[in-house]
């Protein structure tokens, strides 16, 4: 199938870019913030892409990144996400902020995508929380590998879990305290207190 394409744009509208590929128009089905971060007509672009197959339609969509692209092929995994709703999530959450979501729970961030009502939320949540740890060992897992003081990742991830719960018991939403607690998480802390001051500094 088609990895990739490189190329120049042609033109882009809110959800379509026709790339000119040594004179041949490729059209790739692109979300909005894609489409708001490709560069103007006549500059050169590389797409990478999936080919999404029915008994009556092919249609080509497009993604500026990998990550996202793997992304899209692990989200229409789940039952009742279609290529459109897939690339709709993309294009109101980031990359990070889709993992942030679904490590944390929160189905009201993945909601916000068109189409997609909280019950396909919670089923992307559900079916894909132990697949994107897999996919991305973040970097809280890998530090708490390394804290002397704790002797197995259970107790890290305890740790960090009461962290998360004290931020959203403030009023801030479960993906913004769990992007917190990550990003505060160095490898240095045994104790939930010390890491909650850390993650709230930079909530800040």
């Amino acid at each position: 199938m088609i990895g990739f394409l490189k190329g120049t744009v042609e033109f882009v509208t809110e959800d379509t870019l026709l790339m000119d590929v040594s004179g041949v128009g490729f059209e790739l089905k692109i979300s909005t913030s894609t489409a708001s971060a490709l560069p103007s007509a006549g500059s050169p672009v590389t797409m990478y892409t999936h080919l999404a197959v029915k008994e009556d339609d092919m249609t080509l969509y497009g993604f500026l990144r990998r990550e996202e692209l793997e992304l899209f092929k692990i989200l229409i995994t789940v039952s009742g996400v279609g290529p459109k709703s897939a690339q709709g999530i993309l294009g109101v959450l980031t990359p990070d902020d889709l993992r942030f979501a679904i490590m944390s729970g929160d189905a009201k961030s993945i909601s916000r995508a068109p189409g997609v009502g909280s019950r396909t939320a919670q089923r992307i949540i559900l079916d894909l929380k132990a697949k994107i740890a897999d996919m991305d060992i973040s970097a809280l897992d890998k530090a708490a590998g390394a804290l002397e003081g704790v002797s197995t990742a259970g107790a890290a991830q305890n740790m960090r879990d009461e962290a998360v719960e004290a931020l959203t018991a403030l009023g801030y939403s479960a993906t913004e305290a769990y992007k917190a607690v990550k990003a505060a998480d160095n490898g240095e802390f045994t104790d939930p207190q010390a890491l909650l001051k850390e993650a709230l500094k930079r909530m800040l």
